[in-house]
């Protein structure tokens, strides 16, 4: 895993929030009410800007959404050969 400190250290609130820099949020372009995911990995917690991805091969772009799932056009054309 590639890490690196910024030197910053913040403390979780009694609703267990933390805030994210400004500065790190305009460099991974983080707006108000944009998705962030939530990863663990062992003792780290890994937050990543969310990209919306197909839900059978994880392609992204051009994607349909059917039952709250992404699906793209290759996986939609495969799921109607079956």
């Amino acid at each position: 895993m590639n890490q690196k400190s910024s030197g910053i250290v913040r403390k979780i609130d009694d609703l267990g929030r933390i805030v994210l820099p400004a500065e790190m949020r305009r460099a991974l372009e983080l707006s108000v009410q944009d998705p962030v995911e939530i990863q663990v990995q062992g003792d780290h917690i890994i937050l990543k800007k969310h990209t919306s991805a197909c839900a059978f091969c994880g392609a992204v772009g051009q994607l349909t959404t059917f039952r709250g799932k992404y699906v793209c056009p290759d996986c939609i054309r495969s799921l109607r050969c079956l």
